[in-house]
């Protein structure tokens, strides 16, 4: 990612790169593009996209990610093709260069930006992001119980966490289509954008964050909501005592504190980069 302003950068992919890149002043916006194929997941679709959320996360000009999907939907799961024969294929043939759950690795506010279908490792993937932003089209399946497959890539560690056990239950089991409604109902969707444009809606999300959090203070509640999933409420506090202190010795509660009181907006220091080593 660069420095340069949004208009600059517009229009530079072409219709040929599987991860469309825009960046939209302080948000890099990046957008699946296999339309013909309803963003089917392919490895080297993978490849792309998380090579572009790690430089855009050792970015010090990007404070938020909005991920989308061209065409009619966001992503339809994994490319059927590719798994015409997956039953030939040997353990080693399945590794990938970064973990499938990396974009949960990624210390920047990651927004998904839904339309159109969501399946299967689409689903996941989705879920990976911090915040769902989904317009009326949007619609949602787990499909691997139809598909002969089982619940992938953390989908049942994650899954009950937002939307319950007997919910995730239900849709892992049954594969039934979920629209927007039931979605933002159950919490699959945080925001269901009913006027204008739902990557817009998400853009502009994003773009708050950018202007008036911390990026030290959000990267660590990430990790913060990460560890304490598997934590005692009493390991839980203990660690966000810790962290406090830490807070108090560091420049970003002065500069929030000063920028409140000062009625102005906050000029928080971006992250270290290099957080992620090549693939």
């Amino acid at each position: 990612m660069t420095d340069a302003p949004a208009a600059a950068t517009r229009g530079v992919a072409t219709t040929d790169d599987l991860v469309l890149t825009e960046r939209r002043g302080p948000v890099a916006l990046l957008t699946l593009n296999r339309p013909a194929k309803l963003n089917a997941w392919s490895n080297a679709l993978e490849d792309r996209y998380f090579d572009l959320l790690a430089e855009a996360d050792d970015d010090p000009q990007v404070r938020a990610v909005v991920v989308t999907g061209a065409g009619r939907g966001f992503c339809s799961g994994a490319d059927l093709d590719d798994l015409r024969h997956v039953a030939d294929a040997s353990d080693d043939d399945l590794m990938r260069p970064r973990p499938r759950d990396f974009p949960l690795r990624v210390r920047t506010p990651l927004v998904a930006a839904i339309r159109g279908p969501v399946a299967g490792l689409g689903l996941v993937e989705a879920l990976y992001c911090d915040v769902r932003f989904g317009d009326p089209t949007a619609r949602f399946t787990t499909a691997f119980a139809r598909r002969g497959l089982i619940a992938e890539y953390g989908i049942s560690w994650l899954l009950p966490r937002l939307v319950g056990h007997s919910r995730a239950t239900d849709l892992l089991l049954s594969s039934r289509m979920v629209d927007a409604d039931e979605a933002h109902r159950i919490g699959l969707l945080d925001h269901l954008v009913t006027t204008g444009d739902v990557v817009d809606a998400a853009v502009a999300y994003a773009t708050d964050l950018a202007a008036h959090c911390s990026p030290r203070s959000m990267a660590t509640i990430k990790q913060q909501l990460r560890d304490d999933a598997d934590r005692s409420y009493p390991d839980a506090l203990a660690a966000a005592d810790r962290l406090m202190r830490e807070a108090f010795r560091g420049p970003d509660v002065a500069e929030g504190v000063a920028s409140h009181l000062e009625r102005r907006a906050p000029a928080f220091a971006a992250l270290p980069g290099s957080a992620h080593a090549p693939a």
